[in-house]
């Protein structure tokens, strides 16, 4: 099945809609016999060749199927249009009322006087007969416009989900180099210091010279072992990932770049204070970085707006997007990265707020004091 779905997908769409226009012409013959007027005949050529243009005017060629329906009983040129217009569109009321006049105008009879002479039982079983087929495409479309919105969902979900693991990697990366750090700085650091304040003493109580010798060169080797502890110990704090090994981690300077690659309609807008620590720099880059990974997974096609702002007692970002315009797909999360933005947060001494707005959308706020470092 899945091999004749791509075999199809192959067909150029001019020859489809070369086919379709054919097999309307040949409906309308069979259906027309030699009783073919000129008014008739044009009826059908404009419907006919109106379904080249389906695609762009699916309601317009809808309109043109209509009047060739008054003179015979055709079902290619409306059914075929009633399909595209229900596959391209989310009116609903609009389908149910191209529907009902399809069956309106397949049940009346030309001239119009004809049309209700006859009995009134069959004229009304037959609009329900016509109806239902109206409904066919109409439905038939809607299924098809809903499996394409899924297919795009699946494409999101999996995008957000690659985006989220490569966060999480980079974020337990992060942390078990910031715990080695840690370790490195409190205890070997400790330790190695102590090695080297006990070789102070010893070189200057010792009194053989070959004593002292010893002593300044454990000494020596402890501050420059010190030295290169302090390196190693800022190495692995600036590190943050693998692609950015050994590398700073992000400041204010790469916010329109995450912007820029966010794959979101985003407006970044507002200033931070100038002098700022690094560390609020990298909470800020983490904020922004976080709500907006939000907003691809939960709100789909949503616009979000990244304000910084800043007063004389506080700093912080406010990251608001509008509310989606396609149903999102549940994912299962733990709020691991909300979590970890209020704890980078706790560490400026400020606040981290998120909350769903009146319009919608939600809404993720930083808030710090200015002096927090």
């Amino acid at each position: 099945m899945s091999t004749g779905r791509t075999l199809w997908r192959r067909v150029p769409a001019r020859v489809v809609d070369a086919g379709l226009v054919g097999l309307a012409v040949l409906d309308a013959w069979i259906n027309l016999y030699d009783e073919g007027t000129p008014l008739v005949w044009a009826c059908v050529t404009l419907a006919c060749a109106a379904l080249f243009l389906r695609r762009r005017f699916p309601l317009s060629v809808f309109l043109l199927t209509l009047p060739m329906t008054l003179f015979m009983d055709v079902a290619v040129a409306p059914i075929a249009a009633l399909y595209t217009l229900a596959a391209s569109t989310r009116d609903r009321p609009l389908l149910a009322g191209c529907a009902l006049l399809n069956a309106g105008a397949g049940t009346l009879a030309w001239p119009l006087s004809d049309a209700f002479t006859g009995d009134r039982a069959w004229t009304l079983v037959q609009f329900v007969y016509t109806l239902a087929t109206a409904l066919a495409p109409v439905l038939f479309g809607q299924l098809v416009q809903a499996r394409h919105d899924v297919a795009l969902q699946l494409v999101e979900v999996e995008e957000a989900r690659e985006h989220e693991r490569a966060l999480h990697a980079q974020t337990v990366l992060a942390r078990e180099r910031a715990q080695l750090a840690r370790e490195m700085h409190d205890v070997v650091s400790h330790q190695v210091s102590l090695i080297a304040v006990q070789a102070g003493a010893l070189q200057v109580a010792a009194k053989d010279p070959d004593a002292r010798e010893a002593a300044r060169t454990i000494r020596t080797l402890s501050v420059d072992t010190l030295d290169e502890l302090r390196h190693m110990v800022t190495l692995l704090r600036a590190s943050g990932g693998r692609e950015t090994e050994l590398a700073p981690q992000p400041t204010l300077a790469g916010l329109r770049q995450l912007v820029a690659n966010s794959g979101i309609e985003t407006t970044l807008t507002g200033e931070l204070p100038a002098d700022i620590s690094t560390t609020a720099q990298r909470t800020v880059y983490r904020t922004i970085q976080e709500a907006l990974t939000n907003v691809r997974k939960h709100a789909p096609g949503a616009r979000a707006d990244v304000r910084l702002w800043h007063d004389a007692h506080h700093f912080g970002v406010t990251v608001t997007n509008t509310a989606p315009t396609r149903p999102s797909v549940a994912l299962p999360s733990a709020r691991h990265g909300l979590v970890g933005l209020r704890e980078r947060a706790e560490l400026l001494h400020g606040t981290l707020t998120a909350a769903p707005t009146p319009q919608g959308g939600y809404e993720v706020e930083l808030r710090a004091p200015v002096r927090s470092d």
